[in-house]
Order: structure tokens, then sequence, then C-alpha cells
């Protein structure tokens, strides 16, 4: 017999840059699978420190990632026990939004990178989060979120899907169904593309944002 127990734990996230008068926008940004926050955090370095404030949650599942035991990875969710592990992880969010305590004349953007979409989408979602920007690299969209799940946003919300054209994980017909699902859900998210692989290409969001 499977029994549950509750608990509390801790975890870490990462920051880049300082909270200042100067910041006009703070990023919420959930890495992909195999990264650790401190160094996914890295990618957004060339971003304006003056006037951008990153904040990189930490995925709570860490593991080594080859033989050697040298190098670790992270993962933020399995099909194992999702929906009580996407609470937590939705919790977890909450806690680190609440640590920042972010004013709210600023532009809030939330971004999720590969695996890091399937979070930055259900918390939105679940907790009717209202961002200027939501950004999606190279990640799949929850199949079990619909329209209604977001019918709270306006088009005051720019939206925007980000794929490489060399991405390895790129099937242009699961693109294409893909597509048309999303945006069906979100009618204005925008879908962009730039000339690399499966990776964040900071000039493509310099763009958008």
């Amino acid at each position: 017999m499977q029994k549950e127990v509750m608990y509390q734990s801790t975890n870490t996230y990462d920051t880049l840059n300082e909270l200042t008068k100067e910041t006009t926008t703070v990023w919420l940004v959930f890495h992909g699978i195999g990264y650790l926050s401190r160094y996914f955090i890295r990618l957004f370095q060339s971003l304006n420190s003056e006037k951008n404030y990153i904040i990189a949650p930490q995925a709570p599942s860490k593991y080594y990632k080859n033989n050697d035991y040298k190098k670790v990875g992270s993962s933020w969710l399995t099909k194992e026990n999702t929906v009580t592990e996407t609470k937590n992880v939705l919790n977890y969010v909450d806690s680190v939004i609440d640590a920042e305590q972010l004013p709210e004349n600023i532009k809030f953007v939330v971004l999720g990178y590969s695996q890091g979409v399937s979070i930055a989408s259900r918390w939105i979602a679940n907790r009717k989060i209202k961002p200027d920007a939501f950004v999606m690299v190279s990640g799949g969209f929850p199949k079990e979120l619909e329209k209604d799940d977001f019918a709270f946003l306006t088009n005051s919300t720019t939206i925007t899907h980000i794929l490489g054209e060399k991405d390895p994980y790129f099937e242009i017909e699961k693109v294409k169904a893909e597509k048309v699902r999303v945006q069906n859900i979100l009618p204005q998210i925008e879908f962009k593309t730039h000339s690399g692989g499966h990776e964040l290409d900071i000039e493509t969001l310099k763009n958008i944002v």
C-alpha cells in the first residue's frame, strides 16, 4: 500500500544582478532538464544588468548525469506521481516569489526553456498569474491545460514560442500539430524561430521582450 506524508522542505534558487530602483524588468526563468539554476542563469548575463533582474528557481530532483558521478543535473517532473509533484513545485515557486517581494511597477516576464515550459505554463494557469510577457523556448505545452485555464489573461500579456531551426527534437508534422493546439489555447501567441538548435538564444529574447 502506498501512503503519503507531508513535510517541510528547503530548496535553493539563484538570482542575477540587483533589484533596484533602476530595474525595469524582472525575469522568472525556468531551466530545462539536466541544468542547475546557477548555470542556466548565466545565459542571461548579456542583458543590461541595471535594467534586468533575473530569478532562476531550481528543480528539486537532482541526479548524476553520467557514470563518473561528477556532473549533477536536475529535473522538474517525471511521469511518476506527477499531480502531487506538480503541486509541490508550484508551492516552491510561490515561496520564491514571496521571498523576493517584487515591486508592482516593473515589467514581469515568465520564461520556460525545454522542460521548464511545463512548469512556467502550469504556474501561470494554476495561480492566475498575469505577466507582461510569457516566453516558451523549445518546450512542449502540458497536455492537461486547456483554453479555459488561461481565460483570465488579456492581450496585455505578450506570448511567444521560440524554436531552433536545427533543434534535434524538431519534427515538422508534430510542430505543426502543436502550433494548432497551443494557438487554440493561447490565441495571441506568436511563433518565432532562430538558426540554432535546442538552445536558448538570448538575441531572440532581446528582440521580443
